[in-house]
């Protein structure tokens, strides 16, 4: 790119003196990168030049494109920052520090990066974001110019530097509020993780561009003329749906058994006025002319969004056939819906931000307040991930108190961010004056009221359960552990070692406590007891602990990979020999698994504690084994064990099914103690599904327990024979 271009689009909003500061930018980075190059082959001045570019587009001020234009000074041509401050001024100097000190953590992390050192980078680019926002700016525009480069890196770089973009830097985008920049970092990186399916929806996408093109040319023309006649003046676009996007409603919709056709919004019209009075006007002329579909009409205009976004959304049936999907807005609301926080940025001597402003980056200040209260890394990055980077519902408090909470979020999450005490003495809620569960999810306009305990009350333990449902905020799981954390060890010990050993019981599986102690980093069993004791691990993540060690780590195969062993078991080092699962134990992965081998048929996987390995008499037929990673399905036998009742089956079928699991087979045993003995064979992924499944169906009403079990317990009912 010339800068040329740079130039050209800095003079369309900036003053004479300060594009020549840009331009004395440009010639010292010009300077300083001489000779330099990129891996993609390009001299590396083009880099610091897009990330400019980039920002021209949001027009943010000069301050912020020279930053862009010097940030990788400092790294790459040892220039020190002090250097910059005396010819640029502490303010740019502090911004190119600021976008450094981002860039070297990323670098110091691995090439796939871990968990915690993402999380570590996260809480420092959101720290500095709390500082001076034109920072994360400068970041996000370097991470979207390096995903346009990504092709020159290792596919394992492409796919992590990919996945971050995804799961940081674009709801990062998304919660600014900056749309232009949200869906190039979404689609960039949904490129890259899944090729075949970019691939497929651009294709679909394409084969119909000409036919909706069309169409909305079509219904401008009908509305343009209905507009006349009302004396309202605006204008008309048809609005692209982005890839990742449509995989997005793709995934949701193939959940409910439809298909890409059925997506009604990728035939969108966007309508902008000149007023907000005229965005009702405009609506009430396109729904006098075509039907409403119900539920379809959102108001972001009167309940704005938290990143400032404001529109009418409705969706309509034209000609009574189609369905089209209508935004309306003022030219001014387009412009903060494509740039977001940024078309609020001025820097002026002397002047101040805007209240709407303040308001739209109030969330900041309670990310200082995380770094306070959450001592570890993951800890902070789990808050930001399900409080901060997902889209918000607004609930009010009965004296008429707007709160914002994360979608998804239910009356606990409401009660423990209004007041920690409230939180722990909750013990029933009404939503707009009706009862609800605790695990209600909220929903925009819901009002609010907390039933409390009148003495001293704490938490439960099964609110920490991610299966039940009952909390969705991370700052209302911390209190509640918190809280756990303050009561006596000795009793968040015994209380760990009950849930551990009923997990285990639930799954079958038999592992030396300590040893999964260390996978949790505890070299102490009862620091470990205690944790789960008082809900910093869960039995689920115990569950899905277990699976991955059994688990080869996926990585990302140069050439295509060879057709898994049926059973997608590796033994002796080895995926091609024929092997398949021992119908004594049923292993899934996630067990531990040894191998016999047969007379004619083949390997036979058992588990390790199955009992026909333990009694074997034959020690040298069995061989060490282990899965590969797979897609594949496994039958499991599960007894349920419950008072029987009216329609208890049916509701342990409805809650397999919610899971999308299959069963099999099923059996019953009356007992003359009025209880029931259910034997299901479930097909299952892995363990961590199975886990989840089974404490599901714990809180059915009338079930007594639920475990895993070998067909010598099913004995004669099971439709499956012992084999070896």
């Amino acid at each position: 790119m010339d800068f040329n271009e740079l130039l050209a689009k800095a003079r369309e909003y900036l003053p004479p003196e300060k594009v020549a500061l840009v331009e004395d930018a440009y010639n010292f980075a010009a300077e300083a990168h001489q000779g330099q190059m990129r891996k993609s082959g390009e001299p590396y001045l083009n880099h610091p030049l897009q990330t400019a570019m980039i920002l021209a587009g949001l027009q943010l001020d000069a301050s912020s494109l020279v930053a862009a234009l010097l940030h990788d000074i400092p790294e790459n041509c040892q220039i020190p920052v002090a250097k910059l401050e005396a010819k640029f001024g502490k303010e740019i100097a502090k911004l190119v520090d600021g976008t450094t000190k981002l860039a070297r953590a990323a670098r110091q992390a691995p090439e796939a990066m871990t968990k915690e050192a993402q999380a570590e980078n996260l809480r420092k680019m959101l720290l500095a974001m709390a500082e001076d926002l034109r920072v994360v700016f400068i970041k996000l525009a370097d991470r979207l110019h390096n995903m346009r480069t990504l092709d020159a890196l290792p596919t394992e770089k492409q796919l992590s530097v990919a996945q971050e973009t995804l799961e940081i830097y674009a709801p990062l985008a998304h919660r600014l509020g900056i749309g232009e920049l949200k869906w190039q970092l979404e689609d960039l990186a949904f490129s890259y993780l899944e090729p075949e399916r970019y691939r497929r929806i651009t294709r679909l996408v394409t084969a119909r561009r000409t036919q909706r093109e069309n169409f909305i040319a079509k219904v401008s023309e009908v509305l343009r003329a209905e507009f006349d006649k009302a004396g309202l003046k605006a204008e008309m676009s048809g609005r692209p749906k982005h890839i990742y996007s449509i995989h997005q409603k793709m995934e949701r919709y193939a959940a409910l058994g439809k298909h890409f056709n059925d997506i009604h919004d990728l035939l969108a019209l966007r309508v902008l006025v000149d007023s907000v009075s005229d965005c009702y006007t405009a609506m009430g002329v396109i729904h006098s002319l075509w039907r409403p579909i119900p539920e379809a009409f959102d108001d972001y205009i009167a309940n704005s969004k938290p990143n400032g976004y404001q529109s009418l959304h409705t969706a309509v049936m034209y000609l009574g056939i189609t369905p089209l999907e209508i935004q309306i807005r003022t030219r001014d609301m387009h412009h903060i819906a494509e740039y977001g926080i940024a078309a609020h940025w001025r820097y002026k001597e002397g002047s101040r931000q805007d209240m709407r402003f303040e308001d739209r980056v109030a969330w900041l200040r309670q990310l200082i307040d995380w770094h306070r209260e959450l001592s570890g890394a993951e800890e902070f990055l789990e808050s930001v991930k399900t409080d901060i980077f997902i889209d918000q519902v607004f609930v009010y408090t009965p004296k008429g108190e707007i709160k914002d909470l994360p979608k998804g979020a239910t009356p606990l999450d409401f009660a423990y961010q209004v007041h920690t005490e409230l939180g722990h003495r909750c013990t029933g809620a009404k939503v707009n004056s009706r009862l609800v569960p605790l695990n209600y999810q909220l929903n925009n306009g819901d009002v609010i009221e907390i039933m409390t305990a009148k003495g001293a009350k704490g938490p439960s333990r099964d609110w920490l359960n991610p299966h039940l449902g009952f909390i969705k905020t991370s700052q209302a799981k911390t209190k509640i552990r918190q809280w756990f954390k303050r009561q006596e060890r000795v009793e968040n010990i015994e209380r760990g070692r009950q849930l551990l050993e009923k997990e285990l019981r639930h799954l079958g599986v038999e592992v030396e406590r300590e040893e999964l102690a260390h996978l949790f980093y505890h070299s102490n069993l009862n620091d470990f007891l205690a944790a789960i004791g008082y809900g910093e691990i869960t039995t689920h993540q115990v569950a899905i602990k277990l699976a991955a060690q059994q688990a080869p780590a996926k990585t990302a195969p140069e050439v295509a990979p060879a057709a898994p062993a049926p059973s997608a078991v590796r033994v002796l080092g080895e995926g091609n020999l024929v092997t398949h699962l021992a119908q004594c134990c049923h292993p899934v992965p996630g067990d531990k698994i040894m191998g016999y081998v047969t007379r004619g048929r083949g390997v036979t996987i058992h588990r390790q504690d199955c009992y026909n390995v333990i009694y074997e008499s034959e020690k040298a037929r069995l061989v060490p084994a282990d899965w590969e990673p797979t897609d594949s399905i496994y039958p499991v036998s599960v007894e349920v064990k419950a008072w029987d009742r009216v329609g208890l089956i049916r509701d342990i079928t409805t809650i397999v099914a919610e899971e999308k699991v299959n069963i099999a087979a099923v059996n019953f045993t009356n007992h003359e103690d009025y209880t029931t003995s259910t034997f299901l064979t479930l097909d299952v992924k892995d363990l961590a599904q199975l886990s989840r499944l089974l404490v599901r169906i714990e809180g059915v009403r009338a079930v007594i327990s639920v475990s895993r079990v070998g067909d010598e317990v099913v004995g004669k009912t099971s439709l499956r024979k012992k084999s070896r």
